[in-house]
């Protein structure tokens, strides 16, 4: 039986905003949540406004997996899928078209794979294992090539492929990070929506203090999904989540989603900043953040791989989210992911609908990918 986790007292500290009780639930006066949640009476004295977001949700641990929409959206993602996949696919699958199974279709092969964004070391691993199965499996198609590059795909995406897990932890605290522009913020307000679809209650915490109008992005999607942001005007993006984690658990929100200012890996004060993000939140509630999602940009390639290197590496990544997947020519970037940094892949992305973010699927993708 699933026990959930309870909050523990926490130490005092002069220098961060943990220096507050774990039990003290409130946001300090500068603070303000709006949407505001309904009162109860654990809430704290937070100021609220008009509006209303669900409370309570699903008990127990269930997954967002790819089965989780109907057969009639179901295809309608896959089709976006394929043709948002098109231009990366194109130069893959006109390889196999009345090919020769001789020298020249595995370089030409190995140019599309690079031009996709492979990588190397995961273009060379799947030639090395294609040209292995022609030759035990003594294949003479060019069709059954290309089915033997499908199944090397699948192997080596499948890793990837792990849900989302939900109810075990209340709350369920994601600390959302990515460079500018990946598409963050966004991405939170679709994420919203999938996790009120599984009957989770959802906060949102406005993190990104430094770009101009974040907070008010922030605050859109969360009237769209009929839930609570909690943001400060100015201040310290640590102290907005630890009372974000502390007003979740006053009023038993299942998710509660950080949202962080965009930064490159270069910029170290800025990766030191979320560092300290999550240790602030570490001390709001042991244990979390419980998901440490990386949001990347499907068309910066292989910028994408050293991206996840970077992220990992400082805060150890539990996830990833790959937008922008529709018209990139290097969606193989995935392969590389898989063969040099498997950090699980929750969701991809082939458009600015909320439909359009969707739960990996392995075997979708790579027979979107190769047709």
């Amino acid at each position: 039986m699933f026990s959930f986790f309870k909050k523990k007292p926490q130490p005092e500290t002069a220098q961060e905003p943990a220096q507050q009780p774990a039990q003290q639930p409130a946001p300090d006066a500068a603070s303000e949540i709006f949407p505001a949640l309904p009162e109860s009476p654990a809430a704290d004295s937070t100021k609220s406004t008009s509006g209303t977001s669900g409370t309570g949700g699903a008990s127990g641990i269930s997954s967002i997996v790819p089965a989780a929409i109907d057969a009639p959206a179901r295809q309608g993602w896959l089709s976006r899928l394929k043709s948002g996949l098109s231009k990366t696919s194109s130069n893959l699958t006109v390889l196999f078209v009345g090919a020769k199974i001789d020298d020249d279709l595995y370089e030409e092969l190995e140019s599309a794979l690079l031009s996709a964004d492979a990588g190397v070391e995961a273009t060379e691993f799947l030639l090395d294992a294609l040209k292995k199965k022609v030759k035990a499996d003594k294949l003479l198609d060019a069709a059954q090539v290309k089915d033997a590059l499908r199944d090397l795909l699948v192997d080596l995406l499948k890793p990837l492929q792990k849900p989302l897990v939900l109810g075990r932890h209340q709350p369920l605290v994601m600390m959302i990070a990515g460079v500018n522009g990946a598409g963050k913020t966004t991405t939170i307000g679709k994420l919203a929506k999938h996790l009120q679809a599984h009957g989770q209650s959802v906060l949102l915490a406005a993190g990104d203090t430094f770009r101009a109008a974040a907070r008010e992005q922030l605050a859109i999607w969360g009237e769209r999904n009929n839930v609570a942001v909690i943001a400060q005007e100015s201040g310290d993006p640590a102290a907005v989540a630890f009372d974000a984690v502390h007003s979740a658990q006053a009023r038993g929100t299942n998710v509660v989603m950080i949202d962080t200012a965009g930064r490159l890996p270069t910029q170290l004060h800025l990766m030191d900043e979320l560092k300290k993000i999550k240790r602030v939140i570490g001390k709001g509630l042991a244990a979390a953040p419980h998901e440490i999602l990386l949001v990347i940009d499907g068309n910066t390639g292989q910028n994408a791989l050293a991206q996840v290197k970077a992220f990992d590496d400082a805060l150890g990544l539990t996830g990833l989210v790959v937008t922008k997947l529709d018209g990139t020519a290097k969606g193989g970037v995935l392969a590389a992911i898989a063969k040099t940094r498997p950090v699980p892949l929750y969701f991809i992305g082939v458009g600015e609908q909320i439909e359009d973010l969707q739960a990996f699927d392995a075997v979708e993708f790579v027979d979107a990918l190769l047709g």
